[in-house]
């Protein structure tokens, strides 16, 4: 990367503690936006990030990455709360809405719950390197593209010239803090003083920009952001029938996946920055417990924040410390310090968020290019697009395995060969060298011709292996092709595994060893 942002370090009680607190500054800005993406109330979305940062700061897999509201989630759970309003306009409930939201937060956390319980966390480590990259890259781009809202109004009117030009400044004052700082001092996080201190010139009406209380008026509130601890929850006034399971339990599944796949994408970059490793399983369970207990208190729900854990690994959070004095803090403002947050200028957070996008972004990308064959490139160039233009996640890591996948299979199909030996009289020897497979047995097929052949035929393993039910069938039908020819074609030097998975089939194929294998009795299967 161009900049020393991500420093391998071990954490302390004192980085922890000041780590958390910039998060906590940073997060309330995030949950504010993606409560009005969720089309509720900035404290659903604020509340949210408390149990989500709390829960799994204590119990998840992965000291020192941050979980909260996010804008994936609460685009997944956005139809429900409109929903859920209409069937409360026809009942003549208020904010029914709301309730559809909780619940379905709820049911997802119980579905990644049982995502952590069957330990189908590893299937992260499914995901190819050109998968990752496009990944983190088209979330840099996201992340770069939805500042650019903070110099528009609330009816997304582009701000006064002179405005943008004051906001432009300040960010990059907080830019030049946060990147210049750490050559002269690490003892508390360059994020938090550059916040500090834009946001003490604020607060003393130094200058006039756009404030966090703007954003607060601007989404139809008073400016304040004021709250006490919320009480139960519970979706009590909710019809169950058929048309409203299928909705919530659809709608709860989609967060759910897309709340893990985005959490353990995160948790594998954090691993390798820090050069640790966390436990996607336990993530799962953790995310799950947070996202049950977010809905059940009034929460929005979510899941892990690259943004915000980069934010905190930058800032020398490492342990389960700095999450949870992130938690904790933004509780704390929410009750007790929101007169003095809400006076913290938007520009401070958005030049915090610019550095979170240089430090995001894989530069090592730029230099792929002729470097690395192209079909990683295609995958790289896929992955981010999809994430851009979409802004889905979920999605795109899943097009990005799917694509590799393929090409996986296409280029192991190029690699199957056959080396005709015809040392033995009266018998030809076809050495294998490969995996077959699905990909590779239509060319392997059509390579063994009966009539080209004498009559006595040995496929040779001893290179290669048998790899599903594909490569028996086509084992199948070529042994069926020579008996019908008058022909015999066995079988010599295949693997204990490739023997066994052609002794469980032999109800369903039929093929023969050779009388010479050296590992092997003569069976007719």
């Amino acid at each position: 990367m161009i900049f020393d942002l991500i420093r391998k370090r071990n954490g302390n009680w004192k980085d922890d503690t000041l780590s958390g607190l910039t998060v906590a500054l940073a997060l309330v800005p995030e949950a504010i936006a993606f409560s009005f993406i969720a089309k509720v109330d900035p404290l659903v979305g604020l509340w949210a990030a408390v149990f989500l940062g709390f829960i799994t700061s204590s119990f998840g897999g992965r000291p020192g990455m941050i979980s909260g509201a996010t804008g994936a989630i609460a685009v997944v759970v956005a139809k429900v709360v409109d929903i859920g309003n209409q069937a409360g306009l026809e009942r003549g409930i208020d904010n029914l809405g709301l309730q559809y939201l909780f619940a379905t937060v709820m049911i997802a956390g119980v579905i990644q719950v049982l995502f952590g319980i069957g330990k189908l966390g590893r299937f992260v480590r499914l995901v190819p390197h050109p998968v990752m990259m496009g990944f983190v890259n088209g979330l840099a781009i996201v992340i770069l593209m939805s500042q650019f809202a903070s110099f528009k109004d609330a009816a997304g009117v582009w701000l006064p010239q002179n405005e943008i030009v004051t906001m432009g400044v300040l960010a990059t004052i907080t830019m030049a803090i946060i990147h210049f700082l750490p050559r002269f001092t690490n003892a508390v996080p360059s994020i938090l003083v550059a916040i500090l201190v834009v946001g003490g010139a604020s607060y003393f009406n130094l200058f006039d920009t756009k404030t966090i209380e703007d954003v607060l008026k601007g989404g139809g509130g008073s400016g304040a952001l004021k709250g006490h601890f919320p009480p139960f929850a519970w979706p009590g006034d909710i019809v169950w029938d058929q048309v409203t399971l299928v909705l919530i339990i659809g709608t709860a599944f989609s967060a759910a996946m897309v709340g893990i796949i985005e959490s353990l994408m995160t948790l594998q970059l954090i691993d390798d920055m820090t050069e640790t490793r966390g436990s996607g399983n336990r993530e799962c369970l953790a995310q799950g417990s947070a996202n049950f207990f977010s809905g059940l208190f009034g929460g929005m729900g979510g899941c892990a924040m690259i943004g915000q854990s980069l934010i905190n690994i930058k800032s020398g959070g490492r342990g389960r410390w700095s999450g949870i004095v992130a938690a904790l803090a933004l509780a704390i403002f929410i009750m007790v310090g929101g007169p003095v947050i809400v006076q913290i200028p938007v520009a401070a957070l958005v030049g915090v968020m610019f550095m979170v996008v240089i430090g995001t972004f894989e530069w090592a990308t730029l230099k792929t290019w002729g470097r690395v064959p192209f079909h990683d490139i295609f995958v790289i160039l896929s992955v981010t697009l999809i994430t851009v233009v979409m802004h889905n996640l979920a999605l795109a890591v899943f097009v990005g395995v799917i694509l590799s996948a393929l090409v996986f299979a296409w280029e192991s199909a190029k690699h199957v060969r056959l080396r005709r030996d015809d040392s033995q009289e009266g018998v030809r020897i076809y050495n294998l060298q490969g995996v077959l497979y699905f990909g590779s047995v239509r060319e392997f097929g059509e390579r063994l011709v009966p009539s080209n052949d004498p009559d006595e035929v040995i496929i040779d393993f001893k290179e290669a292996r048998v790899a599903d039910f594909s490569s028996l069938e086509s084992l199948n039908a070529i042994t069926e092709r020579y008996k019908t020819a008058g022909k015999r074609i066995r079988l010599r030097h295949l693997s204990p595994s490739c023997a066994k998975m052609i002794d469980s089939a032999s109800e369903l194929v039929t093929v023969e060893m050779a009388d010479d294998d050296p590992h092997y009795e003569p069976a007719n299967l």
